[in-house]
Parts: structure tokens; sequence; C-alpha cells
């Protein structure tokens, strides 16, 4: 099985000392039978005190402040890490509708990740979902469906969207990249009653070439009777296998934001973020993004931004 070495970095500059930082993270491997952390390093700036615990997604978080004055935040991982899924999955393309139904009677989160989001567009989204569902459909196959219609019908282009794009105007642009992807897959899914939920992680390159590979990355799963949990990439039309690291899950990606996080000072910031994808055989892939953000009211303020509110998963 795949072992890969994932160096990820995140590092924040800010044009003048800022104070009282509060953060989360969220950059353990997701715990579960598709993959094995054998080594992780965390490391961040000033060694705070990190208090690890496990969210309401089952997500492995780490919390951590910094109360003296500061102009530089480096968090940084080291993981070494196993994929033991097949490189092909055996999804059950024969599980109906009415199977579902029982898998999710009684499920409180398989309940609560099967609501849409209430939103202008839901006519547009419900006429797409539609077209995926008849009398002899199956969970699998209507997912597939609508995987295949977004790789079709949108566009892969970084920069015109951000961290805030609606479904609506995701609907309206045509085009994104696999954060909103990957949202407006969540919504075709759960209009149609599937349960569905947001993947944040890594997509480790392949010979072929993936869209969004190297980087940050996002997906979803959906709950597929006789299966579970099963992972599919609308960004790439194809289903999870053993180059997809998770990190953690959610209903959307603000459950998921690898770092998030608040802070006290007038202070302009310059994120940048690093990963590095490395193979047993030595060979490296790297990606790096830099933004700028501004954020200048001293009050105490959302950074809502690492890896997702100020730079979109791709």
């Amino acid at each position: 099985m795949p072992v890969y070495k994932i160096h990820h970095i995140t590092r924040y500059e800010y044009d003048r000392p800022v104070r009282e930082s509060i953060n989360e993270i969220k950059i353990y491997p997701y715990q579960c039978t598709e993959q094995e952390t054998l080594q992780q390093e965390v490391e961040i700036t000033a060694n705070p005190k990190l208090e690890l615990f496990t969210d309401y997604w089952g997500n492995k978080s780490g919390a951590f402040s910094m109360l003296q004055a500061h102009r530089l935040l480096i968090i940084e991982s080291r993981l070494l890490i196993r994929t033991t899924q097949s490189s092909q999955l055996n999804i059950n393309f024969h599980s109906r509708f009415d199977e579902l139904a029982k898998d999710i009677e009684g499920n409180i989160q398989l309940i609560e990740l099967s609501e849409p989001d209430h939103i202008q567009s839901q006519p547009r989204i419900r006429e797409i979902a539609e077209q995926a569902l008849s009398s002899d459909s199956s969970v699998a196959a209507a997912t597939e469906y609508f995987s295949e219609y977004i790789f079709k019908n949108f566009r892969y282009t970084k920069g015109i969207t951000s961290i805030e794009t609606t479904v609506d105007e995701i609907l309206d642009q045509k085009g994104g990249v696999c954060q909103d992807f990957t949202h407006l897959m969540l919504q075709l899914l759960r209009t149609a009653g599937i349960p569905a939920r947001y993947i944040s992680g890594y997509i480790c390159p392949n010979k072929n070439g993936m869209r969004g590979e190297g980087a940050t990355h996002a997906w979803v799963e959906a709950w597929i009777p006789g299966y579970g949990w099963a992972g599919i990439d609308p960004t790439n039309n194809v289903w999870v296998t053993n180059r997809h690291i998770k990190l953690s899950v959610g209903r959307h990606f603000k459950d998921c934001s690898p770092v998030k996080g608040a802070f006290k000072g007038p202070a302009r910031q310059k994120l940048s973020v690093f990963v590095s994808v490395g193979y047993e055989d030595g060979h490296t892939f790297e990606d790096i993004n830099n933004v700028r953000l501004e954020l200048q009211n001293s009050q105490l303020q959302e950074e809502e931004l690492i890896e997702g509110f100020a730079q979109q998963q791709q």
C-alpha cells in the first residue's frame, strides 16, 4: 500500500504585533480503516500548550493560544501516512433508496447530513437532481451522475470564486475550484435525500494528473447502503481511492477548516501555505500559495482564513 510523506506549513506574517491569538487546528489524519498514520510531528511558533480533543464529527483537533505579542505564526506538520484502501472501490451499485431510508431512520447524524441548505436556486438544484432519479436508479448511480454532471458542466478555474462564494453564485458562474464543486455536490446529494459530508484533505499526484493535486483538497462522502461512507471527487469525477488523504469531515467547509482562529490587533497580515507530497521513491510534488489579507479592526477578529477562509481548497 502507498506511503506518503506530507509536509504542510501555514505561515502568517503581521505588519505589526498582534496579541491574544486563539487558534484551532484540524491537520491530523482522520481515523478510519482507509488510512494509517505512521508518524506525525506538529510544530507551532513559540511552542504553545496544545490541547487535543475530538469534535462533534469525530475529527481529531487541537487548540492553542498565544497571549504574548507576535508578528509571526507558523504551524508546521510533518506527516508519514499509509493508505490501506484499494486502488478501486467495490461500491454496491444495487442498493436502493428504500434501503437508504431504513439506514437514515433514527440516525441523527445521517438525518442532519441529508438536509439541503436553503438557497435561492433550489428549484434549479431540484431539476438537476430529478434527472438522476428514476424508478430503478440506485444510490451509487445517482451519486455518480451528480459528480459527472459537475465535471462536465462546470469549468475548473482558480481565482473566479472566493471563500464566501455561495452555491447560487457557483451555479451562475459555472466554474470554480474543488471547494465550490464540493459544496454544489453536497446540495445535489442532499436534495436527492442522500446523506453527504464535506471532506478536507490532500490529493496525491499520479501519472495521469489530477486537478488540485499536491495541495489541500476537498471532496464528498456519500452514504451508500450496504457500503457506508464512499468518497467521490467531483473535481476529478472519480471515486476516492488510495491517493486521497482525509484530514477531517463535516457538514460544510467551516467544520473542516485546517486552521482557524482569532486575534487582537489592527494588523495587516500575509498568509502563505506550502504543501509537499513525497513518495517512497524520493519523488516530491510541491505547491505554495500566497494570500494577502487585510484586517484593520482593533476588535477581536475572526481569522477563519487559513487554507480556506482566506484561501480556498484547490
